[in-house]
């Protein structure tokens, strides 16, 4: 796998972006530039990663193409493309964004997220998407949801199927799919079946990791790799087993020093080649 991280400090500087993760030893990170990047920031940008041997693993788009006001939907569309647009020009391992919610929030709850008339809606919206940009060299993708789709193995299968699109990927961030206490207590399970039933229709991957909190009703946090319990000794094995230039991005930290430690605890866990589960002790 390719460990790496998105910046505390955001930087559209394609040197400088480069040189701050190769001096800290990361291997990936989000594309520092975005759908307003001039042609010579975007050839400096594919220069670096060459030249520090990085990966750009994705191009991040974060709306809602869902959105209920027809005008705020179009933008929201266009940016998408927009963003695929530069993945395919940077050389991304994907673009990628959620699908989107019915209600006020982006990636809020909402009744009609899980309707028939929406899944209908995700669908024509992501060829929509890849239609009119036709990407060559990168993939979009769909980051799972507990609020929307897809947020399980199954409700995936069904959405690649129906978009019935190959620059249609897939993303994968476990933490967003562990919603019960048995989804926590076999995490591993999950993660490796998820693994093993997409493969490499996988471009990215997120870290983070999940601790159960005690009391009514149940309460699942998220916190930095380590200080939880999801299983990275199969996570990382398995998206060895599938591509070792598949990047993990650990994200959703706030300092330099708490993305350190979760590398270091990331790469000590990939270097001791545990096998276990974290509830098997």
């Amino acid at each position: 796998m390719k460990l790496g991280v998105k910046l505390v400090h955001k930087t559209q500087d394609p040197e400088q972006w480069a040189l701050r993760l190769a001096e800290k030893g990361y291997q990936a990170g989000e594309c520092p530039l975005n759908a307003e990047a001039s042609d010579a920031d975007i050839s400096l940008l594919r220069k670096m990663t060459k030249t520090h041997d990085l990966v750009v693993a994705e191009v991040g788009v974060w709306n809602s193409p869902l959105d209920r006001d027809p005008l705020i939907r179009q933008q929201s569309v266009d940016y998408c493309q927009q963003q695929l647009a530069l993945a395919d020009k940077v050389g991304a391992r994907c673009c990628v964004n959620i699908s989107g919610s019915r209600g006020p929030v982006r990636n809020g709850p909402d009744a009609q997220n899980f309707t028939e008339d929406t899944f209908a809606l995700v669908v024509d919206t992501v060829r929509d998407i890849i239609d009119v940009v036709k990407p060559k060299r990168t993939f979009y993708a769909l980051e799972c949801m507990p609020f929307m789709v897809p947020d399980s193995i199954a409700s995936y299968q069904r959405l690649i199927k129906a978009i019935d699109r190959e620059a249609f990927a897939v993303h994968f961030d476990p933490v967003n799919m562990i919603l019960t206490p048995r989804d926590y207590y076999h995490n591993g399970a999950m993660i490796q079946k998820f693994l093993q039933t997409f493969g490499h229709k996988i471009k990215s991957c997120h870290a983070k990791d999940v601790q159960i909190q005690p009391g009514f009703p149940v309460h699942i946090q998220e916190v930095r790799p380590g200080l939880g319990q999801l299983d990275y000794a199969t996570y990382i094995r398995e998206i060895n087993k599938i591509d070792p230039n598949l990047p993990l991005i650990i994200e959703h930290l706030h300092t330099e020093e708490e993305y350190q430690q979760a590398f270091q605890y990331i790469t000590e866990v990939e270097n001791t080649k545990i096998a276990i589960s974290p509830f098997s002790l």
